[in-house]
């Protein structure tokens, strides 16, 4: 048999799937982290979406049953780690390990460099940065997922007005991402996705048809719309899966092709 027919024997595809993986969405309830959180129920894994509101708990929780998938409810806030402890203790307990950690905790303030408080300025970069950091110490120490992702953003690389805590949280997730993986790897794979403007009960306001924003968005997105949480969750479900092993620290961006033009 020739060389090149034994190389050929030897092709083996990994499907993109994370069925059978549990899965646990920090920030999993709204936005972007529910999307996420669906789309993961939506592929069979166990999921596990958090965050500090006990009503948004439940109500995803139900999202994900309906879905066929197991679910477990536990709010969880990333500026406490004894949260942090309960929310690995609670997860084990119930699922026997963690395969998928997401980190898509949310604060922001919009004020802009002159206005920014002390108060705000840190309270975003508590949650956003070290928040992130409290929750992936908490899972690598207790529960050693295969792969980490955590949600940065454009804000990090394109200069927009009054973010500039957000800007500076989301860019310190950017090097933490790349440091993360030389520190956990081989075992560990960490990775990040850059969502581009997506449309979200939080936002629907800010970038509405016709409005500046909109516009603005419009005339450099090549895909010619706003994006959906379900754009993210699909990038969030391809690095989570074992397809991705050989990708880590990487920051995958999702944009629509906004950040690729000038104009």
């Amino acid at each position: 048999m020739s060389e090149t027919t034994d190389e050929r024997s030897e092709f083996e595809y990994t499907p993109v799937t994370v069925a059978g993986k549990t899965a646990v969405v920090v920030g999993g309830t709204s936005g972007i982290g529910r999307g996420i959180a669906l789309a993961f129920a939506e592929e069979g894994a166990n999921v596990v979406a958090t965050s500090r509101t006990d009503s948004r708990v439940a109500a995803t929780a139900e999202e994900i049953r309906e879905r066929g998938a197991e679910a477990l409810e536990v709010t969880c806030d990333v500026t406490d780690r004894a949260s942090l402890d309960e929310l690995v203790e609670r997860t084990v307990d119930r699922f026997g390990g963690v395969d998928v950690l997401v980190n898509s905790p949310s604060a922001i303030a919009r004020s802009s460099v002159r206005d920014v408080t002390d108060e705000e300025f840190e309270h975003v970069l508590d949650v956003q940065l070290t928040g992130v950091h409290r929750t992936v110490q908490a899972f690598v120490t207790a529960a050693d997922p295969e792969s980490v992702v955590s949600i940065a953003s454009l804000s990090s690389q394109q200069g927009m007005t009054d973010l500039a805590a957000y800007a500076s949280a989301k860019g310190g997730i950017d090097g933490y991402t790349r440091a993360a993986a030389k520190d956990l790897g081989p075992e560990i794979r960490v990775n990040a996705i850059r969502p581009g403007f997506i449309t979200t009960e939080q936002t629907a306001d800010t970038y509405a048809e016709g409005s500046y924003r909109y516009e603005r968005i419009m005339e450099r997105a090549s895909a010619e719309r706003m994006g959906r949480p379900e754009d993210i969750a699909g990038a969030a479900v391809y690095l989570a899966s074992d397809a991705a092993a050989y990708v880590t620290g990487e920051i995958v961006v999702v944009d629509g092709g906004f950040s690729t033009s000038s104009f």
